[in-house]
């Protein structure tokens, strides 16, 4: 496989999806308004945990780094998207290119680590309550957010060197609507098999890992929620995870589809990638806020529709 400074291609010309002109703008303003309620529903729960001292806990904690990443993973891949709709602006420079593959890796895996440390963090709770509050202390809970913030790192870190060191001396069309691994691999002057076998290796391995350990979690629990006596109790501990698994599927199932099919040219790709890029983050707030008791008074209370009580 050759390497080196064999690049002659200094932008991209991301494709974008498919669809006839005259969609331009209705799709511009759909997306644009899906963005909008991503940034604000993920920042209002991150405000909201903030300055609500009862939602000071590890499992919010969690909640607060899992609404940032939604946020930011919206925004690195949205914007040029909207560009793309209403101005025709589909170039992307080299760079910017690396920055956005880099950025979505970094930030997917960390949000895959984070899923994992969520149930571990609810295995805790339910499982073994009387030891909960003993081994998930601040410095824990901060020790393991910091640990999914660098395991991201070093993941994105090694998938984008390991394809930005590839010679690009051709084509420079996208065909997808930000820079990601598959459609990037297509446009390299080299034989990438070893690439496409290290991204279904690497990427396949941490998923199913980390969905593995939240099955092993959730099985536990779940076997711990059916020895809760109190029907209240079965239920309330049910729906705080049901929150949870929820999401780990609508986040797991189409990654999935795209990771563990690098060579794929599918048109349904672009539709599933829209889903976990776009979708998925909007989803998360209106999962989470809708089925969990304690964030829906935060909520009220914040907009100052109860009266705080003291805690």
């Amino acid at each position: 496989m050759q390497s080196g400074n064999q690049t002659s291609v200094s932008h991209f010309i991301l494709v974008g999806l498919h669809h006839p002109p005259q969609l331009g703008v209705p799709l511009f303003l759909a997306f644009l308004i899906i963005y909008l309620l991503t940034v604000s529903g993920n920042g209002l729960i991150i405000l909201t945990i903030l300055v609500d001292i009862r939602l000071h806990r590890p499992m919010y904690w969690f909640l607060c780094h899992l609404s940032f990443l939604d946020l930011t993973i919206s925004s690195a891949i949205v914007p040029k998207m909207l560009s793309g709709f209403l101005l025709d602006s589909r170039i992307i420079s080299f760079g910017g290119c690396v920055v956005q593959l880099f950025s979505f890796h970094f930030l997917g895996c960390t949000e895959c680590f984070l899923y994992t440390l969520m149930a571990y963090d609810r295995f805790l709770a339910i499982c073994k309550p009387l030891h909960y509050a003993t081994i998930m202390t601040r410095s824990v809970c901060n020790y393991l957010a910091l640990g999914t913030w660098i395991g991201g790192t070093i993941h994105s870190l090694f998938q984008t060197s390991f394809i930005f060191r590839l010679p690009f001396c051709g084509p420079n069309r996208v065909d997808y609507f930000f820079c990601d691994i598959p459609a990037v691999l297509r446009l390299v002057c080299a034989d990438t098999t070893i690439n496409e076998l290290v991204t279904f290796v690497d990427i396949g391995f941490l998923a199913l890992t980390c969905f593995m350990l939240i099955l092993t979690s959730y099985g536990y629990i779940v076997a711990a929620i059916l020895r809760i006596r109190s029907a209240d109790g079965r239920r309330n501990a049910f729906s705080t995870c049901a929150a949870h698994l929820t999401v780990v599927i609508v986040y797991y199932v189409p990654c999935t589809f795209i990771y563990l099919r690098p060579g794929s040219q599918e048109p349904l790709d672009g539709v599933v990638a829209v889903f976990y890029t776009v979708i998925t983050p909007l989803l998360n707030p209106i999962i989470y806020t809708l089925r969990n008791k304690e964030m829906k008074a935060a909520l009220r209370r914040l907009g100052g529709l109860t009266e705080a009580q003291p805690c």
